[in-house]
């Protein structure tokens, strides 16, 4: 059991996350099997370390809302990672019932006869512990499963576990997180299949609401390059430029309606990767993005990519399809 741990150090906002700030924040001194692991080449958005870090140093609850692949879900565990915190990630997909968050009755053997034994959920035994638990696509959340984490998203809130006449009283290093494309409001582009509204009583729970949005060029460039050694070099460096230039022609296409496809840097990223195994920028392009989208829309993305490159996308040799 890990509850009996707690945070034991503070560490420098200035120093940890070189963000200048005259802050300190509560942390542990040592790592357990559910701490996350540090990415050393992460870049942290400003705006966003401050928020998650105000919910861990103050017990708000902090959503963070953007685009996918901004690296939202990334972020939290990031500085987690920095702080030693606990964290457990929960994606909230039509799967995940009310059932899976609560707990439910098991058949387990004792002293040789089987009985029936209640078994907490996630839920109830991140509430008894000192863990951050992050609520992944929050807003595609089932409507009773959204109901169960109404109850725990006051700071003080005590949650009661009907199944066992219990009231679980949260730790004092509980914290909750969550993150969302939709702010809770719907979908009405159709980009977010799944998501829907979030009634405004339960928004209002979450202390801090902030948005991560793309990086900049710069950003995104030196992330692809730090995580792709084989383009170390003048013209890798020149490749990975232009792939951040044709993400970039994506995502304002999609922001002025032309496109219903985006590539996130995650995208990039993948494109980097499948580039080192084919060895064809073209052909590799092609299976990280365009094959994913719509067959209307591929001469407008194609037209972006001979912008960035110069080449036309059709004309590729390449017999690999």
């Amino acid at each position: 059991m890990i509850a009996e741990q707690q945070p034991d150090l503070k560490i420098s906002v200035k120093q940890t996350f070189n963000i200048d700030a005259d802050l300190e924040v509560p942390a542990f001194s040592e790592k357990n099997d559910y701490v996350p692991e540090i990415d050393n080449n992460y870049i942290f958005d400003k705006e966003t370390t401050l928020a998650i870090l105000a919910g861990f140093s103050n017990n708000k609850r902090v959503m963070v809302q953007g685009y996918h692949g901004t690296g939202k879900s990334t972020h939290i565990e990031q500085v987690a990672a920095r702080l030693n915190w606990p964290c457990v990630r929960v994606n909230l997909d039509s799967h995940i019932s009310r059932i899976d968050l609560i707990g439910k009755d098991a058949i387990v053997i004792k002293d040789g006869k089987q009985i029936t034994e209640f078994k907490e959920g996630i839920l109830p035994w991140s509430l008894q512990n000192p863990v951050a638990l992050v609520f992944d696509e929050y807003d595609a959340g089932r409507p009773d499963v959204m109901f169960v984490i109404q109850r725990v998203l006051e700071s003080e809130g005590k949650f009661t576990l009907l199944d066992k006449n219990k009231v679980i009283k949260p730790n004092q290093a509980f914290r909750l997180f969550a993150t969302a494309n939709t702010i809770g409001l719907g979908d009405t582009t159709g980009l977010y299949h799944g998501t829907q509204q979030i009634n405004q009583g339960q928004m209002d729970r979450w202390n801090i609401v902030t948005t991560l949005n793309y990086l900049e060029a710069q950003k995104e460039e030196a992330i692809i390059l730090a995580k792709c050694e084989f383009l170390k070099n003048t013209e890798g460096k020149q490749i990975i430029k232009n792939m951040v230039q044709v993400a970039n022609l994506t995502r304002n296409g999609f922001a002025n309606g032309d496109i219903s496809t985006v590539m996130s840097p995650r995208t990039v990223l993948t494109w980097a990767d499948n580039y080192k195994i084919f060895s064809d920028l073209k052909h590799s392009f092609k299976v990280s993005f365009l094959n994913k989208c719509d067959e209307l829309e591929r001469p407008i993305i194609a037209e972006y990519y001979q912008r960035c490159f110069g080449e036309d996308l059709t004309s590729s040799k390449s017999n690999v399809e």
